[in-house]
């Protein structure tokens, strides 16, 4: 069993699904999109602000389980335009510091509720 793990300074589930799973070792967070917590609104249609939203969905979610950026071992990046590459890279890894995680960056077809960028992530406890 795993114990879910829930905040209110990241968006609610949008869907039968936990912000993340917590196995004790490792906690793995559910694809974040840049929705706003409080009015589960996108924050903007720029890609720029949604990735950094993403990424403070993200934090919020790793305080909660009493870790940080620093703990997380794999980031999988979805992208609705390969164009947004760059732009949201810089970004991510603004947030990041060496050893940085696995990761891998996709562009897809679509995403929940149009975002430009989703990511998940799983992260470490050792």
């Amino acid at each position: 069993m795993f114990n879910p793990i829930q905040t209110d300074h990241a968006p609610a589930a949008i869907g039968p699904y936990s912000q993340a799973s917590d196995l004790g070792n490792l906690v793995f967070i559910s694809g974040q999109i840049p929705l706003d917590p409080v009015s589960m609104e996108f924050v903007s249609d720029d890609v720029q602000d949604q990735t950094h939203q993403v990424m403070k969905n993200i934090g919020a979610i790793l305080e909660e389980a009493g870790l940080s950026y620093k703990n997380l071992v794999k980031m999988n990046i979805y992208l609705d335009s390969m164009d947004d590459f760059v732009t949201v890279n810089d970004i991510y890894a603004s947030y990041l510091s060496e050893p940085y995680p696995a990761r891998a960056a996709v562009e897809v077809s679509r995403l929940p509720k149009g975002a430009k960028v989703e990511i998940e992530a799983i992260a470490s406890r050792q």
